[in-house]
């Protein structure tokens, strides 16, 4: 016997990869919900060998499922997830609207599933910001090792944490430079073709941006409030997959050649580091892997007990849509939830 399960959502970037993804973890569904505004009323979307049809969020029985993957923005959870979690299910929701809340657990499975424990004093699970996820699953193994005291992290995140129309938007505008079109910004603030954005979100007082904040804040949540976190935050005309330059400061001296070592025992962690051609990881060779690479490990010459690497990761999945997955199976396998068709044999 398996769960009831709804996507909120199901129609955008994240919904239809975590409708994918549900299918290749082969997580047991035995009935899938897509809903969605009223907008996407019948909107078929595909599952497995076939479709089901979106219906309505504002009129949906949400009593009759055990798990929602909201995927839909903060606006939408903010007005639904605590309805929906007095309702009975566990909402495992993909915005930023709850990852602040003491009463809420922000997990990445890989490095802290304890965090689950949690999970039924609101219903509501918050899945991290998608840099923050492969970051720490690069950083728990070293830290745990070697006690990390300091990290300084540049990303270059690519279109598609901005949705569809980030999406579209390069790909209108390369097209429309090379044809000599109009490529006026429209869903950045400057032009995303050919060009680099130092600047996601909103800005803060400090000069910071909130994707900036989001990094260090969910950082010190699910790892180590101790730690000492600067980020800047890039947008890059990439159409799939985050990466990050990442440089730490150890309280204890650690190699490279240790920290590969590291690295390659740890979970959701595959190393690919040679000093040739095919010795590194792009967004290229990472978009549609469940994996967070790492690559380019060296010592930071620089500061006491440093190194410096290069973490990939494909944002729609191990960013947003596997994580929700990873923490439905979480549930599953640590028994926080039961499916309300019966009893079902956990497989671990």
């Amino acid at each position: 016997m398996g769960y009831s399960v709804a996507i909120v959502g199901a129609t955008g970037n994240v919904g239809r990869e975590m409708l994918t993804i549900l299918e290749e973890l082969e997580f047991p569904v035995d009935e899938l919900h897509a809903v969605a505004s009223r907008k996407s009323k019948g909107v078929e979307v595909a599952w497995k060998d076939g479709v089901v049809k979106c219906e309505v969020i504002d009129s949906f029985d949400w009593s009759k499922v055990d798990i929602v993957l909201m995927s839909a923005g903060g606006d939408v959870s903010r007005e639904w997830s605590e309805k929906i979690g007095k309702a009975g299910p566990v909402v495992i929701d993909n915005s930023s609207a709850f990852r602040k809340d003491p009463d809420v657990p922000l997990i990445v499975p890989e490095v802290n599933p304890d965090a689950v424990k949690d999970a039924r004093k609101k219903n509501i699970i918050a899945n991290p910001n998608c840099s923050t996820a492969q970051l720490v699953v690069a950083l728990k193994p070293l830290h745990d090792a070697a006690k990390a005291k300091r990290v300084v992290v540049s990303t270059y995140q690519s279109v598609s944490g901005a949705g569809k129309e980030g999406m579209d938007e390069l790909w209108n505008q390369t097209k429309a430079i090379y044809g000599l079109g109009d490529a006026t910004p429209k869903k950045f603030p400057k032009q995303i073709a050919f060009n680099v954005i130092p600047f996601i979100g909103s800005f803060n007082e400090d000069g910071y941006t909130d994707e900036e904040a989001k990094m260090w804040a969910e950082t010190h949540k699910m790892l180590d409030p101790s730690i000492k976190l600067t980020v800047t935050c890039v947008r890059v005309p990439v159409f799939v997959g985050h990466s990050e330059a990442v440089t730490v400061e150890f309280d204890r001296p650690i190699s490279p050649d240790e920290a590969r070592a590291i690295l390659r025992e740890a979970p959701g962690v595959l190393v690919i580091d040679k000093q040739e051609h095919d010795g590194y990881i792009t967004p290229v060779d990472a978009a549609g892997e469940h994996a967070v690479y790492v690559s380019r490990i060296r010592k930071d010459h620089t500061v006491e007990n440093g190194l410096v690497f290069w973490v990939v990761s494909d944002n729609l999945r191990k960013g947003a849509a596997l994580n929700a997955v990873q923490i439905a199976q979480l549930l599953d396998e640590t028994g926080t939830i039961k499916p309300k068709s019966g009893y079902r044999s956990l497989t671990v």
